[in-house]
């Protein structure tokens, strides 16, 4: 039992190292936002909630004292993960095939009408195009490093998945 809690207490340990990354990553990338002055598309804002959402589900199960809880909860942060790696691809795929907008994002009044939109305007409101490609870091566009992050969180919370399977009490 004790080695049970002990394991139970690094699984906790490592959620919170997750969250608090997923976390840096959006603050990386409102430091692109604000300083940087690249304007966030409707994929972009998207994928800020997918990582805010898997940042929340991580801290909230770091919380819990059952194999249980954590395992629901991780469930739902791997899930965030999942949409945010198919929002992240299809923004690589519209940047390498750019031509099919005319100025106008069909998505942008949805993004925009959720409440994150309202509350916080400067973090949740698009102003930019999806196909609109600034200068890549270290080789890789921002959705690339996007894609690479939520591949990661996606791979690590599934694998603490299979490798906890066994410790629902």
């Amino acid at each position: 039992m004790n080695n049970d809690s002990a394991m139970l207490r690094r699984e906790r340990s490592l959620l919170v190292l997750l969250a608090l990354i997923c976390v840096a990553l959006v603050g990386g990338a409102l430091y692109l936002q604000f300083f940087m002055h690249e304007d966030p598309c409707p994929l972009c804002i998207l994928q800020r909630y997918f990582f805010l959402l898997i940042a929340i589900f991580a801290f909230l199960s770091s919380r819990l004292n059952s194999w249980r809880g954590v395992r629901v909860l991780e469930v739902l942060a791997t899930l965030s993960a999942l949409a945010g790696l198919v929002t992240a691809v299809r923004h690589v795929y519209i940047q390498a095939n750019p031509g099919f907008s005319c100025g106008f994002d069909a998505l942008q009044p949805i993004v925009d009408s959720l409440p994150p939109a309202h509350w916080l305007p400067g973090v949740f409101k698009v102003a930019g195009l999806c196909e609109t490609a600034y200068p890549p870091i270290l080789g890789l566009t921002l959705p690339m490093w996007s894609l690479v992050g939520f591949a990661v969180a996606f791979l690590a919370l599934v694998l603490s998945l299979i490798r906890n399977r066994r410790r629902i009490a």
